[in-house]
């Protein structure tokens, strides 16, 4: 015993201090490429531009491409030259952060005269497209705190809405069968995908490939209980191996995705539109709609569990499973229309989260599973307020927190506040402490 005490110690601190190595020097090499004047270099798709003051090259100014379900950011060089690789063509927005400028430095065009720091390009015959900028003195406009607030509450509070969607679906599998059902990801982005095989492909009005869509995301959770959970559960199969399971039909499914629609992001129709202007709120009719649209679909999932008799069967088989089917509840039946319910929710989810982004990919859901989980377990296991609780909690923190933090790194930002909160409160917000043992 003692000697094998002694070779444990003497393991522990090297493996201890390698693993340390290994995250300062992960996260040492994000922050340096994410520094450097290109990114992506290896992609047949590239931005290029120039960032100038009175014509002479400026270095260490800060530029974000995004869109197309794309989002990178890249430092100028020396010689004032950036570089940024897309994955495919199509229009992008590219943003200069003033903030990076020099005091008294403020983005003009070449005549002179004062221009926002954020533009469209397009690529067009070719696979590169040019924006250049020009600097000259002046006084910058700046956005006070308190609007860049304000705007972030609202834009993480339709993030979370949408969130809740998923979350909620997933909460309730959970609460009914005990599965922590990882390819819940990839029914987020069956929705999306879908949406976009009928309005894009078909060619369909987009309102009926929404509702065909939202009905087959339903349909889809109904095959995958009775062709594979019903027949594992009926078999004595336990929640570990249920939930390895799970791990491999995620991958499955996702690369399927990925074989059957390709690697790059699609748009759906009628994501591009002009913002609406509500004082410092800015918002566009999709934004409100989503929210609109989450809102109702939350309070529909309420009066379900809370004024039907399915949904008090529901409730029942979550609170003990073995006590319900005593009382004559139909608990296969509960646990199937949870998943066509879960699906749907799931699929509904993957739509908005497609105009939010904007775009439809083949890991879309994979993207935000871990932020699903997060709020499930934040808000409280197995109770669907909670998972609404929790989402909205999630989608407040990632957006406010990008007033202090870079937009790298907010989502881990959300998964510190879960580890904070359960640190006081190990049942979640929402959840019922319990006995062990």
């Amino acid at each position: 015993m003692e000697v094998t005490g002694l070779i444990d110690r003497r393991w522990t601190r090297p493996l201890v201090a390698l693993f340390a190595i290994l995250i300062v020097a992960l996260t040492l090499g994000g922050g340096l490429s994410a520094s450097a004047d290109s990114i992506n270099d290896d992609s047949d798709w590239q931005i290029k531009g120039n960032v100038k003051n009175d014509g002479e090259p400026l270095g260490g100014v800060l530029i974000s491409v995004s869109g197309n379900g794309f989002t990178g950011e890249v430092k100028t060089g020396d010689d004032g030259k950036w570089s940024v690789g897309v994955p495919e063509g199509g229009k992008y927005t590219i943003t200069l952060d003033e903030s990076t400028l020099p005091k008294g430095v403020i983005v003009t065009d070449k005549d002179g005269v004062v221009i926002p720091p954020t533009r469209e390009v397009e690529f067009g015959a070719t696979k590169t497209a040019l924006s250049n900028y020009f600097l000259g003195v002046g006084v910058r406009e700046t956005t006070s705190f308190f609007d860049q607030f304000i705007q972030r509450i609202f834009t993480g509070l339709s993030f979370g809405l949408l969130l809740a969607l998923a979350a909620v679906g997933l909460s309730l599998i959970f609460g009914t069968t005990g599965l922590n059902n990882f390819a819940h990801a990839e029914m987020v982005t069956f929705g999306a995908l879908a949406t976009l095989t009928f309005a894009v492909d078909f060619a369909w009005p987009l309102w009926a490939a929404l509702i065909v869509a939202i009905v087959l995301s339903g349909a889809f959770g109904f095959v995958l209980d009775a062709g594979l959970w019903r027949p594992l559960r009926r078999k004595g199969v336990g929640l570990i191996p249920m939930m390895i399971v799970s791990i491999g039909l995620s991958l499955a499914l996702r690369y399927l995705y990925q074989y059957l629609y390709g690697g790059s992001t699609r748009q759906l129709p009628g994501a591009d539109g002009a913002d609406l202007k509500f004082g410092p709120i800015s918002l566009s009719p999709l934004d409100l709609l989503s929210m609109g649209i989450s809102i109702l679909a939350v309070i529909g999932v309420a009066f379900f569990l809370l004024r039907t008799r399915l949904g008090k069967a529901t409730r029942a088989v979550s609170d003990n499973v073995s006590l319900a089917a005593a009382s004559g509840i139909d608990v296969d039946r509960v646990i199937r229309i949870v998943w066509v319910i879960g699906g749907a929710l799931a699929g509904l989810s993957g739509i908005l989260f497609a105009f939010y982004r904007p775009g439809v990919s083949w890991d879309m859901g994979f993207q935000i599973l871990l932020l699903i989980f997060a709020a499930v377990t934040l808000g409280g296991l197995g109770t669907a307020f909670g998972a609404v609780v929790g989402s909205i909690v999630v989608g407040l923190f990632i957006e406010i927190s990008t007033l202090w933090i870079p937009s790298d790194m907010k989502y881990v930002g959300a998964l510190v506040i879960l580890i904070l909160v359960l640190l006081v409160r190990p049942q979640g917000i929402l959840g019922r402490k319990e006995r062990i043992g």
